[in-house]
C-alpha cells in the first residue's frame, strides 16, 4: 500500500518514469490516468480483461482516440481509478457485480461524506 502512494507522490505530474526505458515487468502494463493532470502506474494487465476496465476503456476511446504515446491512457480521475484498483486488487466481490455508473455514484458518495470508499 505505501509503495502505491509513494509512486503516485513520485510520478503525478511528472513528464515521465524516471527509467521509462526499462521494461516493465512482466504481466503488467503502464497506464496514464486523468484528463488535465496525468498520473503515471504501472498495474497488473488481467485488470483490462475487468468489465469495468473495458468500460473506462471505451470511455477514453471516445475522449482521447486511439492514439497514445506508449502507455494506455485512461480517461477518468485518478482517485476514482485508484479505488477500482483497490477493489480489484482487494478481490472485493462488489467489483465483479458492478457498473460503471454504479461505481462512479458509490466513490462519489464516500468521498462526499469524507469517508474511505468500502
Amino acid at each position: 500500500m505505501r509503495s502505491g502512494i509513494v509512486k503516485k507522490l513520485l510520478f503525478c505530474g511528472a513528464k515521465s518514469f524516471p527509467s521509462d526505458s526499462d521494461a516493465v515487468p512482466e504481466g503488467h502494463v503502464r497506464v496514464n490516468v486523468g484528463k488535465d493532470i496525468v498520473c503515471k502506474f504501472e498495474m497488473e494487465a488481467n485488470y483490462l480483461n475487468h468489465p469495468l476496465f473495458e468500460n473506462l476503456l471505451r470511455l477514453s476511446e471516445e475522449e482521447f482516440g486511439y492514439s497514445y504515446d506508449g502507455a494506455l491512457r485512461i480517461a477518468c480521475e485518478i482517485d476514482l481509478f485508484q479505488y477500482l484498483l483497490h477493489l480489484l486488487k482487494t478481490s472485493n466481490p462488489s467489483a465483479h457485480y458492478m457498473e460503471l455508473p454504479d461505481l462512479v455514484s458509490k466513490f462519489y458518495s464516500a468521498t462526499a461524506r469524507h469517508l474511505p470508499p468500502q
